[in-house]
């Protein structure tokens, strides 16, 4: 008797590969976005209210995840090596380098998530819990190349177990563009016409509640750790510039000593080009059954933010970050790292 859906599952779960989520969970959101979040984001917009009160359902969220501790116990070993970024910010492009460069250009998956742990997801939204594979079932670096895994998170760093054994590769995007990006991603990816405006999705960001926390705090926090000789900063600016630049200076970090052909056959890997060509190999998968994926790579653009923002929206969300970064006493070199309006 051939195994039911059901069971096919729990063995792709035990061999570490993750499959569809069931067609009962993408009903269950489908119900919870039609009949709760799109009326209450209609009323909200109506009454003036949708920024605040999202802001709040979100940093509620936030603290109940923190509460959870997805890495509660955890010690990282040499066989880590931890792609850091704030949601949208080039997450799956610093996977597939790093992946890459640990298998000498030979990475092969059929999803990201069955081969990289996401440890985050575990305290996050219940319909994104079995997402991707267990830190525990994630032993695949055993037989890989350099003997190291990707571990994903976008965590700030007093959440994130820190050891010096480990390596840390952080990506830091305009927060400007992360806004773009992550306003269409919600909105193609899981609330459709539940989406906020632009206007008050905007103000969410101002004020620190967005769907990473506040920026400024992520960005600040890790940036301060920069001196660690395990933690490598990385700007998306630079990815868009030099993409071989870049991806030598990581197999460096990592003490990989790749050749020539090896760094060629990465950059192939991590062109945008190619990672558009597998976006299906990063998505989050079937959310709303009459709803396609949303895509992970959109446009990966740099000094993009126009698209939806005004001039005195960016301007006021560049003053808002710096502000945050003088109050915090950090010296992170924002011009670096985003495109002033």
């Amino acid at each position: 008797m051939p195994p039911t859906a059901a069971q096919a599952r729990r063995a792709a779960a035990r061999a570490g590969v993750i499959r569809p989520r069931p067609l009962r969970t993408q009903l269950a959101l489908a119900a919870w976005v039609y009949g709760v979040v799109v009326p209450a984001v209609w009323l909200l917009t109506r009454a003036g209210r949708a920024g605040s009160k999202l802001g709040w359902a979100l940093r509620k969220r936030e603290r109940a995840a923190a509460a959870r501790d997805p890495f509660r116990g955890y010690v990282p070993g040499p066989q880590d090596v931890f792609v850091v970024t704030y949601p949208k910010s080039g997450t799956n492009w610093m996977l597939q380098i790093v992946h890459q460069l640990l298998h000498h250009g030979c990475g092969v998956f059929e999803h990201v998530h069955d081969v990289v742990p996401w440890p985050d997801v575990r305290a996050g939204p219940w319909f994104l819990r079995s997402h991707a594979i267990p830190l525990a079932r994630a032993v695949g670096w055993r037989d890989a190349p350099e003997g190291r895994r990707v571990v994903k998170t976008h965590l700030p760093f007093e959440r994130v177990p820190y050891a010096a054994a480990a390596r840390y590769v952080v990506v830091i995007r305009d927060p400007k563009d992360v806004l773009v990006s992550s306003y269409h991603f919600v909105r193609d990816a899981v609330l459709g016409p539940g989406m906020p405006s632009v206007e008050a999705w905007h103000r969410m960001f101002l004020n620190g509640s967005s769907l990473g926390g506040s920026w400024g705090v992520h960005a600040a926090g890790w940036w301060a750790q920069r001196h660690r000789p395990n933690v490598k900063i990385v700007s998306f600016k630079a990815l868009k510039r030099d993409l071989p630049g870049v991806v030598r200076s990581v197999a460096a970090f990592l003490g990989i000593d790749a050749s020539e052909e090896v760094l060629a056959a990465v950059c192939a890997q991590a062109s945008f080009e190619h990672m558009k060509r597998i976006d299906a190999k990063f998505r989050l998968g079937p959310l709303i059954p009459w709803r396609a994926p949303g895509a992970m790579l959109r446009r990966g653009a740099q000094g993009g933010a126009a698209e939806l923002l005004t001039r005195e929206q960016q301007r006021a969300l560049d003053a808002r970050v710096v502000g945050e970064m003088r109050l915090r006493g950090s010296d992170f070199p924002y011009d670096e790292f985003a495109d002033p309006a």
